[in-house]
């Protein structure tokens, strides 16, 4: 199946690096980063995992968990988790996906035969607490993720979910935020007290809202 933005992200049991565990279950309440990984033992990979581990307060901050994927076992995985935290000085704590049989790589459309037939591509999914897709995001297997994007993507759309709002180009926690054209001007005046500046009717700002 392929898993588009706005669908219901689909719920699975499976063997981790910290034991069986139900999906669903696992978030709870909580947003979700799911991502997948070519293979363990691979050093671009050892760098994401080692720099996801240390942005744990950063998600914690922000209410989400972390789960990761690999086509290999526990065994490995946990052996590989070793070598994560030995290299990139950290303490892996989420945990990792065992998808020998690849059933959940292919529930999630991880695997693009193009790229690879057997291995699963370096995707990327935000998922809110209602179990709806947000985010999707596939890099090739030469490039590292820009986690910071993922953290500024979750700030963004933690924020809509707050407000009625939407942000600009480049936004970063803090700067102002742009006013959706389903809000007349003279609504956006009322519900946003610090007030708003028209650059055309269709193109208004709004200090951040408080969060």
């Amino acid at each position: 199946m392929s898993i588009k933005l706005g669908d219901t992200a689909p719920d699975f049991q499976a063997e981790t690096s910290a034991g069986d565990l139900n999906f669903y279950e696992y978030l709870g309440d909580s947003w979700g980063i799911l991502f997948s990984h070519p293979a363990d033992y691979t050093p671009v990979c050892t760098t994401e995992l080692g720099y996801t581990s240390k942005l744990k307060e950063e998600f914690d901050k922000r209410g989400t968990k972390v789960i990761a994927l690999s086509v290999d076992g526990v065994e490995d995985h946990q052996n590989w988790i070793r070598d994560i935290n030995e290299t990139q000085e950290t303490d892996v704590q989420f945990p990792i996906i065992a998808d020998k049989d690849r059933k959940i790589s292919e529930l999630y459309d991880f695997i693009h035969p193009n790229a690879s037939a057997t291995a699963t591509v370096r995707s990327l999914l935000i998922i809110d607490p209602e179990k709806k897709v947000r985010l999707i995001i596939t890099y090739p297997a030469s490039t590292g993720r820009n986690f910071n994007e993922i953290l500024r993507v979750l700030d963004s759309l933690q924020l809509v979910d707050s407000h009625k709002i939407a942000t600009p180009v480049n936004w970063q926690n803090g700067d102002d935020v742009i006013v959706p054209p389903s809000v007349s001007t003279e609504d956006a005046r009322k519900i946003f007290p610090k007030g708003v500046t028209e650059v055309k009717p269709y193109l208004r700002y709004t200090p951040q809202p408080n969060t």
